[in-house]
């Protein structure tokens, strides 16, 4: 293949990065597995569409072997051992970076992938300075002189990089004039230049990895994993991968996506905004029984997810795996007490139910949550200054038993769909997205930390609603065209008086086009970020 790029110089060090041996290497990935994601992405339509029709999903008869089998993941090494609490949070800029590996988490999530903009800069940006910390050189000082770096009083959090999904694009890297595999990208840049500083620092090279639909996609990344390791001649087994359990079909594979990466797997992740926003997408098209209450309603209590929580713990300790918990979204605000007490006690009731159902760990949005999930999880396992286990993988669950039936069980979110809750979709997808095209992929709203995910459920919602015609409760409209369209344009108003003149130009009115766009069309748009990304540098 031949491989170009467009801008080889978006950001001071670039060709740091953007090295020949480096870009060498993403040629390579390229000609080995980019023929296969591409079949990948082709089967995910053809079963989207088959079970559409017939609103089913079960559990695969033809690996039924796998799940009833006596097997094992590889342990764990000591620095992913334990995982109480993981800060998760963009790698670009590198003054969010340094906070989140001095924020005392155990874990920081590395993200390239829903909490960033993949603006080219933002990507290599990333890389830079996810290898600057690996070898203890990041800092930054603001505008105004403020300087960060990183602390040496206590250990930095151990970086876990979460790629872009198999889904999207990399327009600035060609090969033969085609757009790279953004996944591909972002993997092979990061594990070239980072991979052997993180082994000689006593860690390694670990990953999550998002958005996959089937064990068959996961064997594709071990299948990356072991190449790479071969190319840059480490051990096998070296790398480390954390799968998001975060679409409705990887739910009904988890013992298989475990299985296949079992060389390199260290645990799944209940990511619970995708998940929702899975569940939408794949039976937008299957009848009211699957049109899911206002957002802010479905809770982690709601019977179907708890069966998709408690089974992704059950399968993960049987196979030595860490069950990873799920985002929680609220975040303090310092100018107001008030909200920061109920955000705290939102934050400690969502990690108290995961610590008892047997998680070995949790996210968290802000440095000023580090503590609280940290004081849930030290009150299930212990201080681990004073002795305490580092997990919860002893904790067998042989008590769940989680039918296809269950996870499927829609209705019993229970909630209405109201006249408040569209126009809290319509608002969030056009803040959130105006925000992603200025480049900034994690943003504050309403005191929670919105990301892609959210923006997906809001505008996948929205486009169901009137696919299905939904009634709203509180006013007893039925949701159209017309009527999205309408209130549309009022929240579009709203926003462009809270965010003023130049703001409201440059982003929230294009923004506000592609919300309307997607959520009218009478296709749907299978991810926001595939077009929105078309509008970015």
């Amino acid at each position: 293949m031949a491989i170009t790029l467009t801008d080889p110089q978006p950001i001071d060090r670039s060709e740091e990065i953007l090295t020949s041996e480096a870009l060498a290497f993403i040629d390579e990935l390229h000609q080995r597995f980019a023929g296969t994601r591409n079949e990948l992405l082709a089967a995910r339509r053809t079963k989207r569409q088959r079970v559409a029709e017939t609103g089913k999903l079960d559990f695969l008869p033809e690996t039924r072997d796998v799940r009833d089998g006596d097997w094992k993941v590889a342990q764990a090494p000591a620095a992913l051992q334990d995982r109480r609490v993981e800060m998760t949070g963009p790698a670009s800029p590198a003054k969010m970076a340094i906070n989140a590996l001095n924020s005392g988490a155990k874990v920081w999530l590395a993200d390239m992938e829903d909490a960033s903009t993949p603006t080219w800069g933002n990507v290599i940006d990333a890389v830079l300075n996810l290898r600057d910390a690996a070898r203890g050189t990041l800092s930054y000082t603001a505008p105004e002189g403020k300087e960060y770096t990183l602390r040496t009083d206590a250990p930095l959090a151990v970086v876990v990089m979460r790629p872009r999904g198999w889904h999207l694009p990399e327009k600035h890297v060609l090969l033969d004039g085609e757009p790279a595999v953004g996944a591909l990208v972002d993997f092979g840049l990061h594990f070239f230049h980072v991979a052997k500083q993180l082994i000689e620092n006593g860690q390694g090279p670990y990953y999550y990895l998002p958005k996959m639909e089937s064990h068959l996609e996961a064997r594709l990344w071990n299948e990356v994993f072991v190449f790479a390791q071969d190319h840059l001649g480490i051990p096998q087994g070296t790398i480390r991968a954390t799968v998001l359990i975060e679409t409705i079909p990887a739910a009904f594979e988890m013992d298989e996506i475990l299985y296949e990466l079992r060389d390199h797997a260290s645990g799944l992740n209940a990511g619970r905004w995708d998940y929702l926003f899975s569940i939408i997408k794949y039976f937008r098209d299957a009848g009211e029984q699957f049109v899911l209450p206002d957002r802010a309603s479905v809770a982690m209590t709601a019977p179907f997810m708890r069966a998709y929580t408690e089974l992704l713990v059950k399968t993960c300790h049987k196979r030595g795996a860490f069950a990873m918990g799920g985002m929680a979204a609220f975040i303090p605000n310092r100018k107001e007490p008030e909200v920061t007490a109920a955000a705290f006690e939102k934050v400690r009731a969502d990690k108290t139910r995961e610590a008892n159902d047997g998680f070995d760990g949790s996210w968290v949005a802000h440095p000023d949550l580090v503590s609280t999930c940290q004081e849930v999880f030290d009150s299930v396992l212990g201080d681990p200054e004073k002795g305490g286990r580092p997990n919860q993988l002893d904790r067998q669950r042989p008590d769940v038993s989680v039918t296809a039936d269950e996870l499927l069980d829609i209705a019993s979110a229970g909630g209405q769909v109201t006249e408040a809750g569209l126009r809290l979709n319509l608002y969030v997808a056009v803040a959130y997205t105006a925000v992603w095209l200025s480049g900034n992929g994690a943003v504050a709203i309403h005191n929670l930390m919105e990301d892609a995910a959210t923006a997906e459920i809001s505008r996948s919602q929205v486009w169901q609603q009137i696919r299905n015609k939904s009634v709203l409760a509180d006013t007893g409209n039925t949701v159209t065209r017309e009527l999205v369209e309408q209130i549309l344009g009022e929240e579009t108003e709203r926003l462009r008086g809270e965010v003023g003149e130049e703001a409201f130009t440059g982003y929230y009115e294009p923004a506000s086009h592609l919300i309307r766009s997607i959520c009218l069309s009478e296709e749907y748009t299978d991810f926001l970020t595939e077009p929105a990304y078309e509008l970015v540098d």
